[in-house]
């Protein structure tokens, strides 16, 4: 089975719906959980907000977090991910936001990637450096890490039913 279909089984005995929040990815997680069949029963949307506008409309991240610290960063993935839960039916968020390349800067160099995951027990966020290794490949990387964290995050959640 694949990380996707794994992540759908796990969510279904749980009886929990799952939403994204995706920019440098672009929808490919979404791509990747809606890819198996039956995935209409867990997976309840997604959103794509490549722009910082579509950020704040969509998701409700804060302008100010923007100017502040930037799209690339861990305080807007939370944002993008506990606006993700409160837009949507779903219990649990994964968002994404990076530099999939070319390009970056010293300071957010391409490869660098922070996720964020919305759930029962709060919003938690990391980053990822994946490195210059190209921009399907931060992309791929990213969007498996996505899977995971969503998995992580329904493994440890309480049964909706």
């Amino acid at each position: 089975m694949s990380q996707a279909a794994d992540l759908l089984d796990a969510a279904r005995a749980r009886n929990l719906c799952l939403a994204t929040a995706e920019s440098c990815t672009g929808g490919l997680v979404a791509a990747a959980i809606t890819d198996i069949p039956g995935s209409s029963d867990v997976f309840e949307r997604g959103f794509v907000t490549y722009s910082n506008a579509a950020k704040v409309e969509m998701l409700g991240v804060l302008p100010e977090t923007l100017e502040k610290h930037g799209a690339v960063s861990e305080e807007v993935a939370s944002e993008m991910a506990r606006g993700a839960v409160a837009r949507s039916e779903a219990q649990i968020a994964v968002a994404i936001t990076g530099i999939a390349g070319p390009g970056g800067s010293e300071m957010k160099p391409e490869g660098r990637v922070c996720f964020a995951l919305a759930g029962p027990s709060g919003v938690r966020a990391e980053t990822q450096e994946f490195g210059p290794q190209g921009r399907a490949e931060v992309r791929a990387a990213a969007t498996a890490h996505a899977l995971h964290l969503l998995q992580e995050a329904v493994a440890g959640a309480p049964d909706q039913s």
